[in-house]
């Protein structure tokens, strides 16, 4: 079997595997000579182990990139879970659909965002893509191929939204689309002074807004403690003007043999942009808006060669103040912050999946550089703060999450392993079943 170098894209975990190849959906499971188990793995836009499975094969499922059905009426695409995000949009688009819910990324396999269960900025409102998903099949290591949907198989399609690649291969979906009238967003941007203020922001801005998200300076401390700009849009009427599209993308040709995110940059970039003129009200591409960080091509190499975490957690309602507070004092004060700090909100619209992430409650995401032990040491004292509320870490962010605090996390995951393919496995699954 030929072998390759894969990585997540936190860049931490780097090695070769075994790479047993998909040739088409029709084709039988594909197993492994060599090596106990196998994994999907789509476009590896996961931050840390969940898409990787270390000493033995993934299974590339990009191969599966073919649409299968587009009804233009109806708003219902059909496609081979390879598609990515993006080569969905591209079809939809035009055609005034767009998809129900994205992530931050439109560079993830259609696959890949299903065994997430991902979530974006409308979740008050949408709830996780899960939630959208007409049905799929999914190809077990034994040859069944079960067509799995909320009314047809419908404990192997909850187990598989969410499931992170260990139920079996989906090898195609339907999704359903939401109608719009201009691919243009009308984008409100309020700079806010502190946690309470983004709070309250978030209460007023849920009821008239789709799509609410907050850009956070980690670095805030007193009064300034949670500071950022809250972003809350709508898609625009048909009247709207579309911006024209940026004539080209920026790139990070070279990886730097330094991380260029430490603390000098960090408190120079958070105060340069928050305090940054802007216009109140703009209209927006949707690729602006939704996907910035997608025009900059490889910006996570500005990580440098010793990679990055991310760190998400959900913390419930009835703490969300305190905790999220509690967090950002923790990380202030260890100087280890990041100029890519999301806070936003989730609301209480269930996740259909055993292990999906999203529950009600705010939401803090950052990435951080690196830094070894330093680093270890600022994640337990956040861990404790999490763990303490109730809370949750992101597996598709994660890459080095205690296997208790997981496990605490979700109260299902011993529900999940009755579904789990006897040939599958992760980094990840091993590590959060082992760990202490």
């Amino acid at each position: 079997m030929p072998s390759g170098p894969f990585s997540s894209w936190g860049n931490v975990i780097k090695d070769k595997y075994e790479i047993v190849p998909l040739s088409s959906r029709q084709s039988p499971f594909p197993s492994s000579a060599t090596h106990s188990s196998v994994l999907p793995y789509g476009n590896g836009r996961s931050y840390g182990d969940s898409c990787l499975n270390t000493g033995a094969a993934l299974i590339p499922t990009r191969s599966l990139d073919h649409f299968i059905s587009m009804d233009a009426s109806q708003g219902i695409v059909t496609c081979e879970a390879g598609t990515l995000l993006d080569e969905i949009l591209r079809l939809a688009v035009p055609l005034n659909w767009f998809v129900p819910v994205t992530p931050g990324t439109r560079f993830v396999t259609l696959g890949g965002a299903i065994a997430n269960d991902v979530h974006g900025k409308n979740h008050h409102r949408a709830g996780t893509l899960g939630r959208h998903i007409l049905k799929f099949e999914l190809l077990r290591s034994d040859g069944q191929r079960l067509i799995c949907s909320p009314t047809e198989n419908t404990e192997w399609f909850n187990a598989t939204v969410g499931g992170l690649g260990l139920t079996g291969i989906i090898t195609w979906a339907s999704l359903q689309l939401r109608r719009i009238a201009n691919p243009a967003m009308q984008v409100e941007t309020i700079r806010f002074g502190n946690l309470d203020e983004f709070l309250a922001l978030q209460t007023e801005s849920d009821r008239d807004f789709e799509y609410t998200v907050s850009w956070v300076d980690c670095l805030g401390t007193g009064s300034q403690l949670g500071r950022g700009l809250f972003q809350r849009a709508n898609h625009a009427a048909e009247s709207v003007r579309v911006p024209p599209a940026k004539s080209r993308e920026l790139a990070v040709p070279v990886m730097p043999p330094f991380s260029l995110i430490n603390a000098a940059s960090l408190r120079l970039f958070n105060t340069v942009y928050y305090h940054r003129p802007q216009a109140r009200h703009s209209v927006q591409r949707f690729e602006t808006f939704f996907y910035p960080l997608d025009g900059i091509s490889n910006w996570n190499r500005l990580y440098g060669p010793r990679g990055m975490y991310q760190y998400q957690c959900v913390i419930p309602m009835a703490a969300g103040r305190d905790a999220t507070a509690a967090l950002l004092n923790t990380i202030s004060r260890s100087g280890q912050g990041s100029f890519l700090a999301v806070l936003k909100t989730f609301g209480n619209l269930p996740s259909p999946g055993l292990l999906s992430f999203p529950r009600e409650g705010v939401t803090l995401a950052l990435d951080f550089p690196n830094r070894g032990a330093s680093l270890e040491s600022l994640f337990v004292e956040l861990d404790a703060i999490v763990h303490s509320c109730g809370g949750r870490l992101y597996p598709a962010k994660d890459g080095r999450m205690p296997g208790k605090l997981f496990r605490d996390g979700f109260a299902r995951w011993q529900e999940f392993t009755r579904f789990i393919d006897p040939r599958c496995s992760s980094s990840f699954w091993r590590r959060v079943m082992e760990g202490a």
